[in-house]
Parts: C-alpha cells; sequence; structure tokens
C-alpha cells in the first residue's frame, strides 16, 4: 500500500504539468487564431491595428477614458468565436469578468502594422508583443514560462525575451 502512495506521489505532479503543459498548448491556438483575427482586420482597415482597451476588471462597463471599445467587440466579427478569447487555464474568472483572458497592447492602437512605434521609438514587428495573457496562467510550467505572448509579426512565444533582462 506505501508503494503505491509513493508512486501516486510521483505520478500527480508529473500529471498536473502535463495537463498544464496541454492548456498552455491550447492558449497558444487561440493566440495563433487571435493573430489571425488581428491581420484580418488590418488588412479590412487600410493596415492599421484596431483601437481597443482592456474592460477593467470589477465592472462590465467599457472604460471611462475615451470610451474606447474592447477587444471581443473590435474583433468579434474576425474571430468566429469570442471563446477563442479564453485561456483554458483561466482559473481566476478573469474571461467571465472582462470578456477576455487576454491583454492588448494598447500602445498600438490605430498604428500602421509594418511601422510600430512606441514613446518614440521605432520597434520591429518581431520585437514587439500585441495580445498576451492577463496573468501567470501558466506558472506551473516555470517561474519564466507562466505567459504567454502573440507578437505583431504573428509569431507566438512562451517568454517575453528583452534584451538587458536576466
Amino acid at each position: 500500500m506505501s508503494i503505491i502512495a509513493l508512486l501516486a506521489g510521483l505520478l500527480f505532479p508529473a500529471l498536473g504539468k502535463a495537463k498544464e503543459a496541454g492548456r498552455s498548448t491550447a492558449c497558444l491556438g487561440n493566440l495563433r487564431q487571435i493573430g489571425i483575427a488581428l491581420q484580418l482586420y488590418t488588412q479590412d482597415y487600410g493596415n492599421r491595428l484596431p483601437e481597443m482597451r482592456d474592460r477593467l476588471f470589477e465592472t462590465n462597463s467599457l472604460p471611462a477614458t475615451n470610451h474606447q471599445l474592447t477587444i471581443d467587440i473590435v474583433l468579434s466579427n474576425h474571430l468566429g468565436s469570442v471563446l477563442v478569447l479564453k485561456c483554458p487555464s483561466d482559473s481566476k474568472g478573469l474571461f467571465a469578468q472582462t470578456r477576455s483572458s487576454y491583454s492588448w497592447n494598447s500602445l498600438l492602437n490605430g498604428q500602421d502594422a509594418e511601422h510600430l512605434r512606441v514613446f518614440g521609438i521605432d520597434f520591429d514587428p518581431h520585437h514587439i508583443p500585441v495580445v498576451f495573457d492577463k496573468e501567470a496562467f501558466h506558472a506551473a510550467r516555470g517561474e519564466k514560462r507562466g505567459v504567454n505572448y502573440l507578437y505583431a509579426d504573428g509569431h507566438i512565444k512562451n517568454l517575453l525575451a528583452i534584451e538587458g533582462t536576466r
């Protein structure tokens, strides 16, 4: 009996990490679909990124500043289903509260998708994230692997790499 308990004790953490790896992979698939929706949006709107903000956490109302629309509304015609905006690892209910488990980089609002500038600095689309997990939903996979990022050029990473940081 103790051998079975010992084996179960060794097996459960591995199963938990495997389940989280599966959820993280599904999240990456969601981000890929969001990336395609953004490409379709920019094609429809003269190569311009959308202008939107994240919905506030404590309320279902729109943000007071500039009354901009949220990602679930702006991309709804391009996503197919707004359920794509729900990360499978969102156990805190952020999707239910804000209609998206993902945040939009509002510094890019309305910019030309091929010529991105943030705070007066030009960025290569390969180096700037546009959509990312609101929380470290995938922290069970490792401290530095908790957040998934969709970059402006369409590639996805599980880690935000910034030159000069650890």
